[in-house]
């Protein structure tokens, strides 16, 4: 069965959502480790930073695919 486009959304959004806290919680435990001491309210905005970056990332890394996918099915012999 092929996912819909609101499930797809969904799924992105808790992705996104996901990450942002995985990046703000690791900020937390790692940086201290470095000698790195920073507030609460700069782990939100350089977790924000970092998640917009992956979501430029996966998009352009979901586009190459995409564009890997569609010449590899024009150099197929029909």
């Amino acid at each position: 069965m092929k996912q819909s486009r609101l499930m797809s959304l969904i799924e992105a959004i808790a992705n996104v959502v996901v990450g942002y806290g995985v990046a703000v919680g690791t900020q937390i435990l790692i940086f201290p480790i470095f000698g790195l001491h920073t507030t609460l309210a700069q782990n939100l905005k350089m977790g924000a930073v970092f998640t917009l970056v992956s979501i430029a990332r996966s998009f352009a890394l979901r586009r190459v695919f995409e564009a890997i996918r569609v010449a590899s099915r024009n150099d197929r012999p029909t």
